[in-house]
C-alpha cells in the first residue's frame, strides 16, 4: 500500500512538473531565462571576447611592422612563395594557414634555420582566421565536431601558441591534448592568454616535447629509464604483480650532484631496477647530451594516478617517512581523493635504530605490495637497497618530500610556474634558509657537470675518429 502512495505521489509531482514546463506561465520562464541568458553573453561574454581581438589586432600589427625586414627575408629565401595549408578554425570554419613555401639547398637551410617559414602566420591572426593563444589548428577530419569534447574545442578561435605546446616542452603533457584544450576554452580570457604567452617565452628555450626517445640513457653517470607517465604507472603494475621485489628511484637534479660525490649512492642508482627523470634540469641536461628525456616523472604528479591506478587493480600501499603525524595526514588525503586505495600500513620516519625490526615486521605484517618511503636523498634510497628483501613488499620507492605536499603541510607551486619549469624557485621562496645552497648553488653545479660530460664526450669521440684516420 505505501509503494503503490509512493507511485501515485511520483506521477503526480511529474504531471505538476510537465504542467509547469509546457503552461503558458511555463513558457514564459523559459523564455525569460533565454533572454537572460543572451543577455549575459552579450554584457560579459562578448566584451571578454572583444577584448581578446583587440589584443591579438594590435599584437599581430605591430609584430608585422617590426619583423617586416625578417618578412622579406622570408619572401626572398621562399622565391617569393606563400604556402596555403588548410585548417579548422572557430566553428569548424576552414582557413588557409599561411607559411612561406620551404626552399632547397642553402636558402632552405637559412629560411629553417632562421625559423622565418611560419611568420606569415601573422596575417592569419589579423584577419582574425586565428588568435595567438588558443587550441592547436587542426587539419580538416582529424577531430570529429560531432563528438561533444571536439565540438566544444571549436569555441575558440585556434592558437599560435597554446597550453598543451607548453606543457610538452616543459615535459609536464600528463593527459590528453584534448582534455588540455577544454581546460584552456572552460577558462580563456585576455589576462589568460597574457599569461600563457608570457609562460611561452621559458618553453621556447626548453624544446619540443619529445614522444618517442630511447628506452635508456646515462646522465652523469646515472642510468635512467626513460618513460612517460602512464608508462611508469604501467610498469609499477606490472611488477606488483611480479615474482621479484623492485626498486625505484627518481632523480633530479640536486640527486645527481649528490650521488657525484657519494660513491654509495651512485652504486645504489646504478643497480635500482628503475630510475626515474625527476624536473626541468633533467629535462635540459638530457637536451644538452642530445638524450631527450619523454617526460617529467615525478614522485609528486604520479602519486594521484598511482592510488587511481591502485584502487583498479585492488592493490594496498604502506607510508613510511616523514616527521609523526604526517603520513597519517598523507593517509586521510587518500582516503578523500582515492577512497578505493588501500593504506595497509604507516610509520613516521624518526624511529629508534632497535625500533627498525618492529617495523619491517609490521611491513611484512601488513601485506602490503607498495612501499612508498620518504627520508629524503639519499637516504631514502639507500635504506630500500638494504632493506628491501626483509619488507616483504614487491615495489619500493623514495619519494623525497611527496608527504609534505599531500599532508597540506607544504603548499605546491601551482600549475602556471610548473609549467615554465619553475617550481624549484617556489620552494626556495618557501624554505630560502634550506634551500638556498641547493638551488642557488646545486642547479648551477649541476648544469656545469653536464656541459663539461658534453665536452669531454665530443673530445673523446674525436679522439677515436683521429685513431681510427678520419682527419
Amino acid at each position: 500500500m505505501a509503494e503503490e502512495t509512493r507511485q501515485d505521489q511520483s506521477r503526480t509531482e511529474e504531471i505538476e512538473a510537465l504542467y509547469r514546463r509546457y503552461s503558458r506561465a511555463g513558457q514564459l520562464r523559459q523564455r525569460l531565462r533565454r533572454a537572460l541568458r543572451s543577455t549575459l553573453w552579450l554584457l560579459v561574454i562578448q566584451p571578454i571576447a572583444a577584448a581578446k581581438r583587440l589584443f591579438d589586432i594590435a599584437l599581430s600589427f605591430c609584430l608585422l611592422i617590426v619583423l617586416s625586414p625578417l618578412l622579406a627575408l622570408g619572401a626572398l629565401l621562399s622565391g617569393m612563395q606563400l604556402q596555403r595549408e588548410t585548417r579548422l578554425g572557430q566553428w569548424c570554419k576552414t582557413y588557409n594557414r599561411y607559411s612561406f613555401a620551404p626552399a632547397a639547398g642553402l636558402r632552405g637551410k637559412i629560411l629553417n634555420w632562421l625559423h622565418l617559414r611560419n611568420l606569415p602566420v601573422l596575417f592569419n591572426v589579423l584577419k582574425g582566421d586565428m588568435a595567438f593563444v588558443g587550441p592547436r589548428a587542426v587539419l580538416p577530419g582529424e577531430l570529429d565536431p560531432r563528438e561533444y569534447a571536439a565540438r566544444r574545442r571549436y569555441n575558440v578561435r585556434p592558437g599560435i601558441l597554446s597550453l598543451w605546446w607548453i606543457r610538452r616542452r616543459a615535459n609536464i603533457d600528463y593527459g590528453s591534448e584534448l582534455d588540455t584544450d577544454l581546460e584552456y576554452v572552460d577558462s580563456h580570457g585576455l589576462m589568460q592568454d597574457i599569461g600563457i604567452s608570457l609562460r611561452a617565452i621559458p618553453a621556447i628555450l626548453y624544446g619540443q616535447g619529445v614522444p618517442s626517445a630511447p628506452d635508456k640513457i646515462t646522465i652523469l653517470g646515472i642510468p635512467l629509464t626513460n618513460l612517460t607517465m602512464d608508462e611508469a604507472i604501467e610498469t609499477i603494475l606490472e611488477r606488483l604483480d611480479g615474482d621479484r621485489p623492485t626498486q625505484i628511484c627518481f632523480v633530479n637534479a640536486d640527486c645527481a650532484n649528490i650521488a657525484y660525490r657519494n660513491p654509495a649512492y651512485l652504486d645504489v642508482l646504478r643497480s635500482a631496477d628503475y630510475c626515474f627523470a625527476d624536473g626541468i634540469g633533467l629535462k635540459l641536461a638530457g637536451k644538452l647530451l642530445a638524450q631527450e628525456i619523454r617526460q617529467n616523472v615525478n614522485g609528486t604528479d604520479l602519486f594521484p594516478r598511482l592510488c587511481e591506478a591502485l584502487a583498479a587493480a585492488g592493490k594496498g600501499l604502506f607510508l613510511l617517512g616523514a616527521k609523526p603525524g604526517v603520513a597519517e595526514d598523507v593517509a586521510k588525503w587518500i582516503e578523500q581523493n582515492h577512497p578505493g586505495t588501500a593504506v595497509l600500513g604507516l610509520q613516521h620516519g624518526y624511529f629508534q635504530p632497535e625500533e627498525e625490526s618492529s617495523v619491517l615486521e609490521r611491513m611484512r605484517a601488513s601485506g602490503a605490495g607498495l612501499l612508498l618511503v620518504a627520508f629524503g636523498a639519499p637516504k631514502q634510497d639507500l635504506w630500500i637497497h638494504q632493506h628491501l628483501q626483509e619488507t616483504n613488499t614487491k615495489v619500493a620507492m623514495g619519494v623525497g618530500g611527496l608527504f609534505d605536499f599531500y599532508s597540506g603541510r607544504m603548499p605546491r607551486a601551482p600549475q602556471w610556474l610548473r609549467e615554465m619549469g619553475m617550481e624549484w624557485l617556489y620552494r626556495l621562496i618557501q624554505e630560502p634558509g634550506r634551500m638556498w645552497k641547493r638551488y642557488l648553488v646545486g642547479n648551477f653545479v649541476f648544469l656545469f657537470r653536464v656541459v663539461w660530460e658534453r665536452m669531454s664526450s665530443r673530445k673523446s669521440l674525436n679522439h677515436d675518429v683521429e685513431r681510427a684516420g678520419g682527419f
